[in-house]
């Protein structure tokens, strides 16, 4: 199981960013797949789930609004578009298969003016 996140940067507070997790190793389109963030001294935290069909997602109320998590079976890869960020969004991200314990290395999201 490989996952590859990317499209992290340094974006001031209200800018937008679209992470990109691409897959390999395990039928894709068969899991639901989620994205998770970690801050510096904090637990990881779920922030949104989307079923094998594309069905979603599940979103706590800190993104609610502002994050949408979507994917491309065909190109096995899950999104996470993240509008009106806020300095409180800084974290690394990382997505993962719901049911396979494997992560990758994570992409850095910072949010300063």
């Amino acid at each position: 199981v490989q996952l590859v996140e990317s499209g992290g940067g340094l974006v001031q507070p209200g800018g937008s960013l679209r992470l990109s997790c691409a897959a390999s190793g395990f039928t894709f389109s068969k899991y639901h797949m989620s994205w998770f963030r970690q801050a510096p001294g904090k637990e990881r935290e779920l922030v949104a789930t989307i079923l094998s069909t594309g069905v979603g997602g599940n979103y706590p109320d800190s993104v609610k609004g502002r994050f949408t998590i979507s994917r491309d079976n065909a190109k096995n890869t899950v999104y996470l578009q993240m509008n009106n960020l806020k300095p409180e969004d800084t974290a690394v991200y990382y997505c993962k298969a719901v049911s396979i314990n494997s992560w990758g290395q994570g992409t850095q999201v910072t949010v300063s003016s």
